[in-house]
C-alpha cells in the first residue's frame, strides 16, 4: 500500500454500501491512511462487521482494515468528507442519493461505482448523482474488477470516468496501491454504459458453459458482443472508443470468462434448466445484467441497433423460448462485417 505521505495529506472519504466492491474500496482507501467510514443500511449487519471485523457476507475469510469505521448512520458516515464513493445498488441507489444529499457539502466529489442502468428512466447513476445533488463533483469508476481479486493483492486496474481532471487525479491518489492501478477517462457516458452493457452477455457465455461449449463459442460471444455494444454506444451518443479500454473489452472478458461474475453464474443456472427467477434467488446478491436486458433491448428496439445477442438473451429470460431454438435462429443471421471501425479515413 502507499502511504499517506505519497497520496498527499491524509482525507475524510466515505464509502455507501455494504457489498463486496463497496468493501474493497472502503478497506483500499483506509490502507492508504485515509479516515475512511462505510455506511451500511442494516444497523445488525454493520455491527456484526464491526464486531467480526470481517464482512462475511460479501467477502469472507478477508479481514478489515483495523482503521476502517463502519457505520448505519448516514450523516455520520459522511461528515466532514472530501469524497463519497456509492457502491449501491441500481434499484436503491436513487432512494440513497437522495437521503445523503442534503448532508454533503458543496464541492464534494461524489463518485459511482454501480454498473446498472436505472429502470423507469434509463438514467446511468452519474445521472441520478447530478439530479438528486447540486454543487457536487461527479465521477465514476468502473473497470475489470471482482472484489475478491481486489482484496487479495491480484494485480488489478480500473477507470475513473469524469469532465474534472482534478477529480480524477484525486481519486487515482486516494485508491493507488502497489496492486491496484487507476487510469483517467473523459468520456464518463461511455464508461459507465461500458459497465452496465458486459453485464448482459455475461449472462449468455453463462449459458454456453452450462451447454458445454468450447472456447471457440465464448470467444465469439465475447467478440460480438463487443461489436453490440460498440454499435449501441454510437447510438446512445458515447465514444465507441472507449469500449476498447478496460472499462469495455476489460471488463467485457473478466465477466465473461469467471464464475464470479453473478450474471455468468445466473446464465450458467438457468443453461442448466432452472427457472430465472429460481436462479437468481440462488445467487443470492444483485445480478444487474437480468434487468438491464429488458431495458437495452427496448431501447436498442426504439434506436433500431441491431442487437442479436440481446434479443436472443430476452427471448430465453423473458419470452421462454427454447434455448436450442434461439441458438439456431442467431446461427443462420445475416453474416455482415467483421469489424465496422476502422482507423483508415
Amino acid at each position: 500500500m502507499t502511504t499517506p505521505t505519497e497520496t498527499s495529506k491524509p482525507l475524510s472519504i466515505a464509502v455507501l454500501g455494504g457489498g463486496s466492491f463497496g468493501t474493497a474500496i472502503a478497506n483500499i482507501v483506509a490502507g492508504n491512511g485515509h479516515d475512511t467510514r462505510q455506511w451500511m443500511r442494516d444497523e445488525a449487519r454493520a455491527a456484526d462487521c464491526r464486531k467480526m471485523r470481517e464482512n462475511h457476507y460479501y467477502l469472507p475469510g478477508v479481514p478489515l482494515h483495523p482503521e476502517l469505521q463502519i457505520t448505519s448512520d448516514l450523516q455520520r458516515a459522511v461528515d466532514g468528507c472530501a469524497i463519497v464513493f456509492v457502491a449501491i445498488p441500481s434499484k436503491s441507489f436513487r432512494e440513497v442519493v437522495q437521503k445523503v444529499a442534503p448532508l454533503l457539502s458543496p464541492g464534494t466529489m461524489l463518485i459511482s461505482t454501480t454498473k446498472g442502468i436505472e429502470h423507469d428512466s434509463f438514467h446511468l447513476m452519474s445521472d441520478i448523482l447530478r439530479e438528486e445533488t447540486t454543487d457536487m463533483r461527479v465521477g465514476v469508476l468502473s473497470g475489470p474488477n471482482f472484489a475478491k481479486e481486489i482484496v487479495a493483492g491480484h494485480y488489478t486496474a480500473t477507470v475513473i470516468a469524469s469532465d474534472d481532471e482534478a477529480l480524477c487525479t484525486n481519486i487515482q491518489k486516494v485508491l493507488h496501491s502497489e496492486t491496484f492501478r487507476i487510469y483517467s477517462s473523459g468520456d464518463v457516458f461511455g464508461v459507465e454504459l461500458a459497465g452496465a452493457l458486459k453485464n448482459i452477455y455475461a449472462i449468455v457465455t453463462g449459458m454456453a458453459a452450462a451447454l458445454d461449449r468450447g472456447q471457440n463459442t465464448i470467444s465469439l460471444l465475447i467478440t460480438r458482443a463487443l461489436a453490440e455494444m460498440m454499435r449501441f454506444a454510437e447510438a446512445m451518443g458515447a465514444d465507441p472508443m472507449t469500449f476498447i479500454g478496460l472499462a469495455g473489452v476489460g471488463d467485457l472478458i473478466l465477466t465473461c470468462s469467471s464464475d464470479l461474475s453473478r450474471n455468468y453464474r445466473v446464465g450458467y443456472l438457468v443453461g442448466k434448466g432452472r427457472p430465472l427467477e429460481e436462479a437468481v434467488a440462488e445467487i443470492g446478491q444483485v445480478a444487474e445484467g437480468v434487468n438491464t436486458v429488458r431495458l437495452i433491448k427496448h431501447k436498442a428496439d426504439e434506436l433500431g441497433v441491431y442487437m442479436p445477442l440481446v434479443s436472443a438473451i430476452h427471448a430465453i429470460l423473458f419470452e421462454e423460448r427454447p434455448i436450442p431454438e434461439v441458438i439456431r435462429d442467431l446461427m443462420s443471421g445475416a453474416q455482415t462485417f467483421d469489424v465496422a471501425y476502422s482507423a483508415k479515413p
